[in-house]
């Protein structure tokens, strides 16, 4: 809070009071985290803890060095990729600025690392591993959009190292349905999915704010289900067996939800949720295995022309008056 001193007409001095809004602090004195970064520490927190269980009691089948040699090559790469750029571009890098800013700058990498290395399956070869993640952390810095003066990449960076992997070698699938739970039986196998739903959910609605798109994503996919079922003579079963798997449900909090390449208001998550729910359809429809990784990368491609069409169209302004309104009779006169 501030005064000012001000003078009126009679020549006598008054004080006013300006209020200056002040940040909010934490308990602890220091200034607020942004919602973004308390996301991608609860992401990359949950992501890490659920590889460590994996690899240590739950059986994923990967081998223990490929979380580790994902993360070095992510690290590595990403710090690479952003040095370039902003070399290019006569900017700081966002990795200089104290252990803090180093950290924060890691994060959306370490988890690119374990989404790759737990959810691809490469045999004994962990080249695809060390490609998917390239891949990722180079898709955004190769794909990007100006919106609202900032450069934004547009494809899910994990999304796209899969897909680009998958595509590229036919020998290289998804970890299978029973890689989430390969280790335990009987309730455990109720509860490692429902925890993991309970956590996923909680993150959006409080930090993320996805739910619509949650909402749209999983009510799509079973609209598309019963629509399969009516039209195309599809068991109802099968196509809404996906949704009880531990792979849908990372897929839906955790990989659809990325707040770097979806949208912002409400209306457009429900419309980027129901778009990907029946491009997976239309995928099925056509025999195409691995649907939700390649829908996801359909759509961000969709909702990138979307923008680019917005930024192309030419802006419209009002026509200013032809005449303006004359001036009164007595101007310059007393009223």
């Amino acid at each position: 809070m501030t005064t000012t001193e001000s003078t009126r007409e009679d020549g006598t001095a008054t004080e006013a009071v300006v209020t200056v809004p002040q940040q909010r602090k934490e308990p602890s004195g220091k200034p607020p985290v942004d919602k973004r970064i308390k996301a991608l520490r609860r992401f990359a927190l949950s992501i890490t803890a659920f590889n460590l269980v994996g690899h240590l009691v739950l059986g994923f089948e990967q081998s223990p060095i490929t979380p580790l040699l994902a993360l070095v090559v992510s690290y590595a790469t990403a710090t690479l990729f952003e040095w370039l750029d902003c070399w290019a571009q006569h900017r700081k890098p966002e990795y200089l600025g104290g252990a803090g800013a180093l950290v924060n700058f890691l994060l959306p990498p370490h988890i690119t690392a374990l989404a790759c290395a737990m959810l691809l399956y490469g045999n004994a070869s962990v080249w695809p591993y060390v490609l998917a993640v390239v891949v990722a952390n180079a898709s955004k810095y190769l794909i990007r959009l100006r919106v609202k003066d900032k450069l934004r990449h547009v494809l899910n960076p994990s999304n796209t190292g899969i897909v680009v992997v998958l595509l590229l070698f036919p020998w290289v699938g998804i970890a299978p349905p029973y890689h989430f739970t390969n280790n335990v039986g009987g309730a455990i196998d109720w509860l490692i999915p429902f925890a993991i739903l309970m956590l996923g959910t909680m993150l959006n609605a409080k930090l993320t704010g996805k739910m619509p798109l949650i909402v749209g994503w999983v009510g799509g996919f079973i609209a598309q289900a019963v629509l399969r079922w009516l039209i195309f003579d599809h068991a109802l079963v099968g196509a809404l067996l996906p949704v009880t798997g531990v792979a849908f449900i990372l897929f839906t909090n955790y990989m659809i939800t990325d707040p770097g390449t979806t949208p912002v208001k409400s209306r457009n998550q429900l419309v980027f949720g129901l778009t990907t729910a029946f491009v997976y359809g239309t995928l099925v429809l056509n025999g195409v295995v691995f649907g939700l990784f390649f829908a996801l990368v359909i759509t961000c491609v969709l909702r990138g022309l979307v923008l680019l069409a917005g930024k192309l169209r030419p802006e419209f302004k009002p026509a200013e008056a032809a005449t303006q309104a004359p001036a009164p009779a007595n101007a310059g006169g007393t009223p």
